[in-house]
């Protein structure tokens, strides 16, 4: 592997179609890997993507049109190409070229015709595809620019953007990601271009479709016809692109091995080493200090669940715990039916042996609703009033208390509470008892109600808030914030309140869920189809005792794969509180194996072999 240092006198340019604009877990890659770029690279580090006016407006920064990177835009521009330069306003703040492909939507045709003359890569009238062509050309037009820059040899423009030591040499290192940046890698090969590419794939095309549908996929895997499978689900162009790309670039990677296996059956080029994904892990100075936080966050966690719950019956809060469930709304590939089929195992354990603790398990996606629930909204707004009223109260009842107490009295209830106050309460307690009914298991208005695979599943499995059920559901079909008028968290504050993250998906090429867990001491469990699950059997030694549990989910059935998770949960929701705290030490222990400034390694080892091969 790299030593991570400075000496290089390459230019190294990431091409990726999230880079500024925030779509999905890509964009996490991009933004949380840019201070480890940078950290080596300096100013001879830049970022490619595409022009989105709503994001850059917020997080992008012009920046004069200096610099090799500066004049290649000013190239562009002569060209005809809008392109934007600047500064991305995030950690580490590297250079980003923004191309406004939009603007050349005339030269679709002649792009068009190039990737079937050139590269047999015939395409329909997509409009997704059709941005990624035009995108695709005109990041090629803009190496073709570096390139006549870097022709130059104008030592000059290295001092411009302090970039120190001798100007850059052949050839530039060009990483794109996934199949959205990959048009330009063959097409840099067509004209020979000095440039060395980089592709990485985070998850086939073809893998995602199919995993959807298929509960056997894996048992299935090695006798798919690729080619056979793309042109049945009309993703041919997108195939071709992907393949296209792996199969020109200088080195192939994936993000995991389990990807690296689906690349080799329907890409049919086995990846030249892995690149696994990090976070910027920020630890605490002293251990007390992150779970004070969890303390925090748990107490906020609590007010939900009694606004929630209490107006139907009441729970011992101090015998509940907190397991959730967080990602993009993929049924079967992130895992929700093995989560809710565990949580029913689990109910059925807890009742059976009789352990005196509630759980309260929630399932955070996005679905579409019709908004909040009317009955869950009214019942978090009385909780505040109650909160108000009897905050209001309180704040004489310590100095009452004092008095009385002085004078050698024993203090009794009518000497705090007036009969006002007394009434105020009384009224408060009638308006907020709701009858003999269950608190909802879901907290906002779905649309199709009835059809939405979560509410079945929970239906079948009787997991609807009965009060003899020790466990609880919140299927909460929204991002959380601290916006929410229900839960009223950010997402990491959320984590850090709750008691275990569980995420047993069945096609996950990475998974930063449990990932973020552990970067914040909470126990997770992931699985061996995830890519951080396949991570941690291979390099954290004894990860279950560490709080880090891995549901086989490959060569086990779905129902075997249930039990292991069950177990996995009871393990940890049974421990003591003295052992909590222990494994949060020891889950929070382990968060520095995956900071990015370890995981930086695998990408400057990919960067060097493609200099190596060029």
């Amino acid at each position: 592997m790299s030593n991570g240092g400075k000496n290089t006198n390459h230019l190294m340019v990431e091409v990726g179609w999230e880079v500024c604009w925030q779509l999905g877990g890509i964009y996490t890659v991009l933004r949380s890997k840019a201070p480890a770029m940078v950290e080596k690279w300096g100013n001879r580090y830049c970022m490619l993507g595409p022009y989105n006016h709503a994001t850059a407006s917020v997080e992008f920064e012009p920046l004069p049109r200096e610099g090799y990177f500066g004049r290649a835009v000013a190239l562009l521009e002569q060209q005809g190409i809008k392109a934007h330069y600047g500064r991305w306003l995030v950690s580490g703040e590297p250079r980003i070229v923004l191309l406004d492909f939009a603007q050349s939507m005339g030269r679709l045709g002649e792009f068009k015709y190039y990737l079937w003359r050139d590269h047999g890569i015939a395409t329909r009238d997509e409009q997704e595809v059709s941005d990624v062509i035009l995108f695709g050309y005109l990041v090629f037009e803009f190496f073709k620019a570096l390139v006549q820059v870097l022709g130059q040899g104008d030592d000059s423009i290295a001092l411009e953007t302090g970039i120190e030591g001798a100007a850059p040499v052949f050839p530039v290192l060009a990483h794109f990601h996934e199949w959205m940046a990959g048009v330009p890698i063959p097409v840099i090969n067509k004209h020979s271009l000095p440039v060395a590419s980089i592709f990485t794939t985070h998850a086939t095309l073809l893998g995602r479709y199919l995993a959807a549908g298929d509960p056997h996929f894996y048992e299935k895997l090695f006798h798919i016809n690729p080619h056979k499978a793309a042109a049945e689900r009309n993703i041919y162009p997108r195939f071709a692109i992907e393949r296209a790309a792996a199969h020109g670039a200088t080195v192939f990677t994936t993000i995991s091995e389990i990807t690296g296996v689906e690349a080799e059956r329907f890409i049919e080029r086995k990846p030249d080493i892995l690149t696994p994904n990090g976070l910027n892990v920020q630890r605490f100075a002293a251990i007390h200090e992150f779970q004070n936080l969890h303390i925090q966050y748990k107490e906020k966690i609590h007010e939900f669940v009694m606004g929630h719950f209490f107006p139907y019956y009441n729970m011992d809060l101090s015998k509940t715990l907190y397991v959730f469930t967080a990602g993009r709304y993929e049924y079967r590939n992130k895992g929700i039916d093995l989560f809710i089929e565990g949580l029913a195992r689990l109910n059925w354990r807890l009742k059976n042996e009789k352990k005196d603790i509630n759980v309260v398990a929630f399932i955070i996606t996005k679905a579409q609703t019709e908004g909040v629930n009317v009955e869950v909204l009214k019942n978090q707004m009385m909780l505040g009033e109650m909160r108000t009223v009897c905050n209001g109260i309180s704040r004489g009842i310590s100095r009452r208390l004092l008095e009385i107490t002085a004078e050698g009295k024993t203090p009794r209830i009518s000497d705090f509470l007036s009969e006002y106050d007394q009434l105020r309460l009384r009224r408060l307690t009638y308006a907020w008892k709701q009858g003999n009914r269950w608190p909802l298991a879901v907290t906002h208005d779905l649309v199709g109600e009835g059809a939405d695979p979560v509410v079945k599943q929970l239906r079948t499995c009787q997991l609807l808030n009965q009060p003899e059920n020790p466990v609880k559901i919140i299927y909460h079909p929204d991002f959380v914030s601290a916006t929410s008028p229900i839960i009223g968290l950010d997402y990491d504050q959320f984590v850090r309140g709750c008691h275990l993250g569980v995420f047993p998906s069945y096609y996950e090429p990475w998974g930063y869920t449990p990932m973020e867990c552990v970067a914040m001491g909470i126990p997770s469990v992931t699985s061996d189809l995830a890519g951080f699950g396949s991570y941690v059997i291979k390099n954290v030694e004894k990860h279950d005792e560490k709080g880090i549990f891995v549901v086989d989910r490959r060569y086990k059935s779905f129902h075997e794969s249930a039990d292991i998770l069950v177990n996995a949960m009871w393990k940890t929701l049974t421990m003591s509180l003295r052992e909590r705290v222990e494994m949060r030490n020891r889950v929070e222990g382990q968060s520095q194996h995956f900071d990015w400034r370890k995981m930086i390694e695998f990408y400057h080892a990919a960067h060097e072999m493609a200099l190596e091969r060029f």
